[in-house]
């Protein structure tokens, strides 16, 4: 019994010291948690989406969801081959180009109008606080951060570990003018050394003006967040970014519901929607969107154009690597409204006003 307790205090002891490193960020605190206080969506001492989100489906457990990711053989694909890329030089797209470049997942690259947009990079080739657990796939990786010219905004949709890379911010830090999160994100980023004034933080439903030429909003999105045993602590969000003559919906991560029609109603149409479709999964599907949800989605938001995201790097669920896009593109194409399709390689150039613009079907052949 008495070595029992020791390994046990020991084992304690190292996860309490593993969970002090500083890429489990900051919670909220002091006039920051004061204002999240203030916030609609923040009830019961968390955050919540605007319908009752279960954690899992109906029928689903936390020990049927485990069993199945570790005991129940799945024929899951991981790719064996090098994922196909382009290695577009960022650095030397005029700046008068506007241009989309994905990086994988739900990293990309956006230039509008003269200014320089970094969504969700995450460039360590790891999607976890823990070491190798999450690794990219060959050849995903071919951006780092010194590819990455200097970044007027930096936005973040949530601080889930695919999505804010403490390692890839860090790096980032010298290079980024402002950061533009939801509601107690910005926590992290003080803590890992942003100056406060470079730091905006905002709750759904608001308005910041860029510049005479651009406009950004917050709008819902149905999901959760935290980096560490809390969560629901900071916001999650999605955003518009419009300018004159032209409108993007950039997604982040969520479930269907309600919002995406209002966003729609509220925005659309919209020239291109960056939507989440990849690691779903039945016993999830509250907080990620299903194949046929994104297809809804796609029809609530008036998209002209849709580029799906959060796939083709990391393997989060049980579906194969390719299986979103194989199921979405097939969707899209039997559905009563179909509309183009956006789906580059990872470093592909996406022309934002091309509407003519042909991309292959580039999965197709990859083991």
């Amino acid at each position: 019994m008495i070595t029992f307790l020791i390994v046990l205090l020991i084992i304690v002891l190292l996860v309490y010291n593993f969970l002090q490193h500083p890429k489990f960020g900051k919670k909220p605190s002091g006039e920051r948690l004061a204002l999240i206080e203030k916030s609609p969506q923040y009830k019961n001492g968390k955050f919540e989406n605007q319908n009752f989100t279960p954690d899992l489906a109906e029928g689903a457990t936390y020990f049927s969801v485990l069993s199945e990711f570790f005991f129940k053989k799945v024929d899951r694909k991981i790719p064996t081959d090098l994922i196909p890329s382009v290695k577009t030089n960022l650095h030397e797209i005029p700046l008068d180009q506007d241009v989309l470049v994905w990086f994988g997942h739900s990293s990309y690259y956006i230039q509008l109008e003269g200014k320089r947009f970094l969504i969700d990079p995450v460039f360590s080739g790891n999607a976890s606080p823990i070491a190798g657990t999450t690794k990219s796939f060959k050849g995903t990786d071919i951006y780092a951060v010194d590819d990455i010219p200097e970044i007027d905004y930096l936005l973040l949709t949530h601080d889930h570990y695919d999505h804010l890379d403490y390692k890839t911010i860090l790096q980032l830090k010298p290079k980024t003018k402002k950061v533009i999160t939801a509601l107690g994100v910005g926590s992290h980023f003080e803590f890992w050394g942003f100056p406060k004034e470079n730091i905006i933080e905002k709750d759904w439903h608001e308005k910041i003006e860029l510049d005479e030429n651009l406009t950004l909003y917050t709008t819902p999105s149905r999901h959760f967040s935290g980096r560490s045993f809390k969560r629901c602590n900071t916001l999650w969000t999605s955003f518009v970014l419009e300018s004159k003559d032209f409108k993007m919906y950039l997604g982040g991560d969520s479930g269907y519901d309600q919002h995406f029609a209002e966003i729609g109603e509220k925005f659309g149409p919209f020239d291109i929607v960056l939507i989440d479709n990849g690691q779903y999964n039945k016993n999830w599907k509250y907080i990620h969107n299903m194949p046929e949800d994104v297809i809804q989605a796609i029809q609530d938001l008036k998209a002209k154009r849709a580029f799906p995201v959060h796939s083709s790097k990391f393997s989060l669920s049980l579906h194969s690597w390719d299986e979103p896009l194989i199921r979405v593109t097939e969707l899209n194409a039997n559905s009563a409204n179909p509309v183009p399709l956006i789906t580059p390689m990872i470093g592909e150039l996406v022309e934002l006003k091309n509407e003519n613009q042909e991309f292959k079907q580039w999965w197709k052949g990859v083991k």
